[in-house]
């Protein structure tokens, strides 16, 4: 399998730093499988960055959190969907024991560069 990251990136322009991001849906619904919840955390991930004038291109940074790494596959599977075409921020993975609600299998921090000018 190609690894879903890239070993390094230059970033140049104001970084903007996104606290770790939960599979919560608006309605505060969790999706019971990893696939759901990492869709539903890079939906939220989106949100925030479109916020700032981002979109997921700009992230240089992710580091996540796997409450089991048996779901290592099925992560990456989601993750590839989430990113767009050929942008494999730097990252780096964390197998825990557990998160903030014990439904959460996944959480998502990322740090994204803004584009100039902002």
């Amino acid at each position: 399998m190609t690894k879903p990251y890239s070993d390094a990136l230059v970033a140049d322009g104001p970084l903007l730093f996104v606290s770790g991001q939960t599979p919560e849906g608006p309605g505060g619904e969790v999706a019971g499988d990893i696939g759901g919840q990492t869709r539903q955390i890079f939906r939220n991930l989106e949100a925030v960055l479109s916020r700032h004038g981002a979109d997921l291109g700009h992230l240089v940074k992710l580091t996540y959190y796997l409450r089991h790494i048996s779901d290592l596959e099925e992560f990456r599977s989601a993750l590839l969907e989430c990113l767009p075409d050929g942008h494999l921020p730097a990252a780096s993975l964390v197998e825990v024991s557990g998160l903030v609600d014990p439904t959460h299998l996944v959480e998502v921090e990322g740090v994204a560069c803004l584009p100039s000018g902002r």
